[in-house]
Formats: C-alpha cells, sequence, structure tokens
C-alpha cells in the first residue's frame, strides 16, 4: 500500500483517527478507501457533491471531521468541488511530488484521508482553489429554518 504523505523518507505523521489497513477497508466502500488512503482520484464529473448548492458542511467520509463550509464553494468548471478556503482545523497539507511535478496535497487533519490537492488559481480573497474529490467527502445540510 501506497505510504501515506510520501515523496520523501520521512515517516508518515500520525493523526487522532488512526485505523489499520483492514479496519478503513470495513469502513470505507472501495472508491472512497482509493482515494481517502491510497490517494487516488475520482473521476471528473462524477460527484453528487458538484452540483449541491445548498448551505451546510462537507465532512471527511473517512472520520466526519467538519472541512469547508457551503460558503466558500465556488464552480471551478474543472470536475471536482472546489472551495476557497477551509474550516479552521479541518485540512493539513504536504508536497506531492508524484506525476514528475510538485503540488500540494489536502488530507483530512482527522485522520489523514487524502482529499485533493489545493492550487493558487481561486477566487479572491484567498486566491486558493481546493479542488476535492467528492468521494472523500459527505455533506451534512443546515437545519432548515423553521421561522
Amino acid at each position: 500500500m501506497k505510504r501515506l504523505f510520501g515523496g520523501n523518507d520521512s515517516a508518515p505523521e500520525s493523526f487522532p483517527v488512526s485505523l489499520g489497513e483492514d479496519e478503513w477497508r470495513r469502513r470505507l466502500d472501495s472508491a472512497r478507501f482509493q482515494v481517502l488512503r491510497q490517494h487516488g482520484t475520482e473521476r471528473p464529473n462524477t460527484s453528487p457533491l458538484n452540483t449541491e448548492k445548498r448551505h451546510g458542511t462537507y465532512r471527511c467520509a473517512g472520520c466526519d471531521r467538519a472541512l469547508f463550509a457551503s460558503g466558500t464553494k465556488f464552480e471551478s468548471g474543472t470536475g471536482w468541488p472546489s472551495f476557497s478556503a477551509p474550516l479552521d482545523g479541518g485540512i493539513g497539507t504536504a508536497a506531492d511530488r508524484s506525476l514528475f511535478m510538485t503540488r500540494t496535497e489536502v488530507h483530512c487533519a482527522g485522520c489523514g484521508g487524502h482529499l485533493g490537492h489545493v492550487f493558487p488559481d481561486g477566487p479572491r480573497p484567498t486566491g486558493l482553489r481546493y479542488c476535492m474529490n467528492g468521494v472523500a467527502m459527505t455533506f451534512q445540510p443546515e437545519p432548515a429554518d423553521d421561522r
């Protein structure tokens, strides 16, 4: 299995939610396991989260950590859910030197699951585009206002 956050010879990070490969396989379906635990990428335009328009919170599909608020989501035209900023404490980043280039990989701060990459071509005010795999997240809508 590919070591999380490899690319150099340093030891992998430890995270608050730390499970063995067998437990992750029991918890996650094959698509989620491939992305979150093996650094895979879902095909573009396949996630229902691309068209999600409700107010709420995008959470890690591995450990349920809150990652992004719906107010930071934007249409990037890339085929993956994109956000301009994460929630405080939701994510971490690491250098990804795969594919003969260096990118900034985004992972869940709770379980270390691979979420996607961040690029410097997003909208103001951050100028960042957090390009996430929808299969790596769930969406929790805000409760309806009963007023």
